[in-house]
């Protein structure tokens, strides 16, 4: 008797206060089924509707085992393509299928891949302060904890200046002032190599802040500090600027996480203009598409760090992990400080951080399981974003 998908069932849980959906692909062989990450975050009812009421009718009774030409079908039957939330809903099929390919052979996500090329995944973690000083106690942190990679914020995306002014009647936001923002950080980072040496891999992510030309400034005067990555310099809809930015400064950049579709970083990996590519894993619709984008930067010289906040599914980081440890052209992986003990007993499996590196554990397919009473003790609340909401000292709305 042949294999089919059987069931198709979305669980949404937020054991962190942060909304996940996650996918549980059920097949014809009793006891046999995949875990997927469709975390949307910010819309994931609708992506549960995409799941529910279109994806699901069009998936039950095929072959699961047709990995490659689900996600091809799944991502056209539709028509238009290459959105967030069809992405996203598409992603918790893919890897719940992947999931139950590695359950098949009896073994684990990796070995599918080609088998490890190391032993674990090197990842940071952030800290963000409320202050130079209280990031740098952060920074402090965890170093002691054994980290050797982190990223530096300060008050949030952008940072804020005590004494920007704002005009009347201006709308509710997360106001900022650019040129504040890149003093600020400059300082932040000129007291954190004096503090820890060169020693310790640094970050930082502009989250698109900047105009190009203050953008082009910002990552020369940052050079001196040897960063890991400069993040998001830019949002996607400038990334041609990157033909400039790589022409005036050796830093190494970062960017990826809100794309979507190949065409927005094919160009930037081709031409060698960025030095990791931060793919999202469900933004851009699971590990089919990973695996080619990960053939791409290899091939261009260019590594990855996938994107890891907490608003993506312990599933997502172990997919992460598991396409990591077996690729050549890893860079780093990012870790959420966000994942803490709920996690753990809603996701019995899921990789596990020692001393700055992800573990995997050796069961097949992803290793990572769901516990659903455990998940409906955390239900989502879908509380409407501000962060989202940034804004200039006059008001004029700007990229998140």
């Amino acid at each position: 008797m042949s294999l089919t998908i059987r069931r198709i069932k979305v669980i949404t849980t937020a054991p962190e206060g942060i909304d996940l959906v996650v996918v549980k692909v059920e097949t014809s062989e009793p006891g046999l089924y995949g875990l997927g990450c469709a975390t949307f975050t910010q819309r994931y009812k609708a992506v549960i509707t995409v799941i529910e009421e279109y994806l699901s009718p069009f998936l039950i009774g095929k072959d699961p085992q047709r990995i490659e030409d689900i996600w091809q079908t799944a991502m056209v039957n539709g028509y238009w393509r290459n959105g967030p939330v069809l992405n996203n809903a598409v992603s918790g099929i893919d890897m719940a299928l992947w999931d139950i390919k590695g359950k098949l052979a009896g073994m684990p996500l990796y070995q599918l891949f080609g088998g490890k090329v190391r032993e674990a995944v090197p990842a940071y973690i952030h800290a963000d302060g409320k202050s130079v000083e209280h990031a740098l106690e952060l920074v402090q942190q965890r170093l002691e904890d054994g980290w050797k990679n982190v990223r530096i914020q300060v008050n949030g995306y952008g940072g804020q200046n005590p004494s920007m002014g704002r005009l009347k009647n201006t709308l509710p936001g997360v106001y900022y002032d650019p040129k504040y923002y890149m003093k600020e950080t400059i300082e932040t980072f000129r007291k954190a190599r004096e503090r820890f040496g060169d020693e310790v891999g640094l970050c930082h992510d502009v989250h698109e802040r900047l105009t190009p030309s203050d953008a082009m400034i910002f990552a020369k005067e940052m050079e001196e500090f040897k960063l890991l990555f400069l993040e998001d310099l830019l949002p996607p809809e400038q990334v041609k600027w990157f033909e400039q930015v790589r022409a005036h400064t050796v830093i190494p950049l970062a960017i990826g996480e809100l794309f979507n579709n190949p065409n927005e970083w094919e160009s930037i990996v081709m031409k060698r203009q960025i030095d990791y590519l931060r793919l999202h894993f469900s933004q851009v619709g699971g590990i089919t598409p990973i695996k080619k984008a990960v053939a791409l930067c290899e091939v261009c010289g260019v590594r990855t760090a996938w994107h890891g906040p907490g608003d993506v599914s312990p599933i997502a980081h172990a997919a992460g992990a598991h396409v990591s440890i077996a690729a050549l052209n890893l860079g780093i992986q990012e870790w959420s400080c966000s994942i803490k003990e709920n996690t753990y007993e809603v996701f019995p499996g899921m990789p596990v951080v020692k001393n700055g590196f992800i573990y995997l554990n050796d069961k097949p397919g992803l290793g990572i399981d769901i516990d659903e009473q455990k998940a409906a003790m955390y239900p989502c609340k879908d509380v409407p974003q501000k962060w989202t909401i940034a804004r200039l000292s006059d008001g004029t709305p700007v990229k998140p």
